[in-house]
């Protein structure tokens, strides 16, 4: 079964400024973090922002999604309950939530989105999410496209799947390792990050075989070229993530997908779900703004590693390499347009990632703020271009609604007829007397120039048609009234005739796929307990969240493995057999016990 109309490009907000960016680049929805109890603590909005971007958004028909999915304590219950409904009277399209024991409660009408951390990676899972009344379904990272059509081929809810941004190792909603570490738990919007950490990889002997390396961290995830296979194998929504990023990153990101998705609907026959046309003042380059390196993940299967080991900071574009170090300046072997602003980066004699600035540059010699560190041999990225990040400035694009205009005459004198790009129509009028064009073309030319200056609205006159038996002299002052009253009353009819979604409650006892849960189950409330009993679930063990000790548990289920990444791979590799089992240690001496399971070609990590 193939998508179904219409599509949706799905951008990140981290607070109201970057929210009106996305809008205006051209996203048909953004998702934006609640006051509490979203997934990054750090990103929590007031509700008049997540209101004023409401409006926004539905200028252009655009939605407005609001994170409140962390776990929940009893305690916080009706604090979540009475947020929801605040967010449902201030507009907000949908909801997207982790925990089910906000079914059991009294909900406002706003249509649900189960969050990736409820692990959505099987057509079971998602079918049975479909049964309860969720809108839609956030897949989980790691699926492949067969894995997505057997999804879709189970289920007629919509699917919204990841194609940018930065990935969790670990599956979504499975991870307790930043929990067990610290007490920081990432199902309550608190992840300390530990997969962006060093490591250090030993065996059963204690003999390290990899010593302080970025083991668990990987790239971003880049799936810009492959959009039109996720549109067949039946997904409705392209989701870049990035709730923490700038303007600049979503500025930048979501123009470059627009452009991509886009030429693919066209191409497909498919439309958009807002409405608009986006022009930027810049050309979008996705390598320009944080990345840390790209991978296609799992999307077909398990291909070139997908680990960013080296780092898990952003290296940016690849410049040169140093020939030469002289006094204060170094020389690269290829002239590259550096200037005096830009940050490059490069790798130290002990391997570790240094930055600097550029003071001045000149063909291949590039003078830096620091020259410490930079030696013959030494590759040489751009991680900030300076040039090009000062177009991303607020206000570095417009989004304007298609409108066409006809002027035509009434016995009482004139009315102006505005038609929108989505079949809305509004009449404005003027009574007035009607004079004869003295010097006809010039009275025909001034109602062609009056009636486009559609100033700042959110409107762009594509035609201008004057329908009169004879051509009359209207006052520059009528014309502007003339098209001021039509365009308000289409922007009201827009409003009457937005699509709006809603949510129909469905409270049943359909049968959950399994029996017993563990506490990865994250049932960490009385009504998480009670909604999954009521589904036919026998057994229920209390989320980690509850106070559970981890140690000897696992905390990390994955599709990464490290000996894919390291050449290390059975199947793949004539390497000697490890002495197993391997071991992870941190900087701060950690030890994590790794098992791998190599039929389902996943890795296990137990605190």
């Amino acid at each position: 079964m193939g998508p179904v109309n219409p599509i949706e490009l799905l951008a990140p907000a981290r607070d109201l400024a970057c929210g009106i960016a996305a809008i205006d680049c051209g996203a048909d929805a953004v998702y934006i973090g609640a006051p509490r109890f979203g997934a990054r603590a750090k990103a929590g909005n007031p509700l008049a922002d997540i209101e004023a971007l409401a409006r926004h958004a539905h200028t252009y028909w655009a939605k407005v999604y609001v994170t409140v999915n962390t776990l929940l304590y009893d305690d916080e219950l009706p604090q979540a309950v009475r947020l929801l409904h605040q967010l449902y009277e201030i507009g907000v399209d949908a909801a997207i939530i982790q925990d089910v024991g906000l079914l059991e409660c009294d909900l406002p009408p706003l249509p649900l989105i189960a969050s990736t951390q409820m692990h959505n990676h099987t057509p079971a899972r998602v079918a049975f999410l479909e049964r309860v009344g969720f809108q839609r379904a956030i897949l989980a990272r790691e699926l492949s496209l067969e894995q997505i059509r057997a999804i879709r081929q189970q289920t007629t809810i919509e699917l919204e799947t990841f194609v940018h941004g930065a990935l969790c190792v670990c599956y979504s909603g499975q991870c307790t390792m930043s929990y067990a570490l610290g007490g920081r738990s990432g199902n309550r919007g608190e992840c300390a990050q530990p997969c962006r950490r060093r490591y250090s990889l030993i065996d059963a002997d204690s003999t390290v075989l990899v010593r302080d390396r970025y083991l668990l961290s990987l790239r971003d995830l880049n799936l810009s070229a492959h959009l039109g296979e996720l549109l067949d194998a039946g997904v409705t929504c392209f989701k870049i993530e990035g709730r923490l990023k700038d303007e600049a990153y979503v500025a930048n990101v979501v123009s470059a997908y627009r452009r991509q998705l886009d030429a693919v609907l066209e191409a497909k026959g498919l439309h958009k779900s807002s409405s608009g046309h986006s022009v930027t003042g810049f050309e979008p380059n996705m390598d320009k703004t944080f990345n840390r390196g790209y991978t296609t993940h799992f999307l077909h299967g398990r291909g070139e590693p997908p680990g960013a080991i080296d780092t898990p900071k952003m290296m940016g574009e690849f410049v040169g390499q140093v020939v030469a170090v002289k006094g204060g300046a170094f020389t690269l072997d290829t002239a590259v347009a550096l200037h005096s602003g830009d940050g490059i980066c490069f790798f130290d004699a002990e391997g570790e990632l240094q930055g600097t600035v550029v003071n001045a540059a000149r063909g291949r010699v590039v003078t830096p703020q620091e020259i410490a560190g930079i030696q013959r041999g030494g590759r040489i990225y751009r991680n900030h271009d300076h040039a090009f990040l000062k177009q991303l400035k607020p206000g570095c694009a417009e989004r304007k609604i298609a409108v066409r205009l006809r002027l035509e005459e009434t016995q009482t004198g004139f009315i102006l007829i505005a038609s929108d790009e989505d079949g809305n129509v509004a009449v404005g009028e003027l009574t007035c007397e009607k004079v004869g064009a003295k010097k006809p073309d010039q009275a025909l030319d001034a109602v062609e120039k009056q009636l486009r200056k559609t100033g700042d609205t959110e409107f762009a006159c594509t035609k201008v048609e004057s329908a009169w038996e004879q051509v009359y002299f209207v006052p520059v002052s009528a014309l502007n009234a003339l098209r001021r009253d039509a365009l308000e009353r289409l922007s009201k009819v827009r409003m009457q005739n937005r699509p709006v979604l809603h949510r129909t409650i469905r409270r049943n006892d359909a049968p959950y796929p399994e029996h017993a849960l563990s506490y990865l189950g994250n049932a960490l409330n009385q009504e998480a307990a009670a909604f999954y009993r009521r589904h036919g679930v026998e057994e229920i063990a209390p989320a980690a969240e509850s106070g559970l000790d981890m140690r000897g548990k696992r905390v990390m289920r994955t599709r990464y493995c490290i000996k894919h990444q390291l050449g290390l791979c059975p199947r793949e590799s004539d390497a000697p057999p490890l002495k197993e089992p391997l071991y992870l240690v941190d900087e701060d001496g950690h030890k994590y016990r790794l098992r791998f399971d190599c039929t389902a070609c996943e890795m296990e990590v137990y605190f």
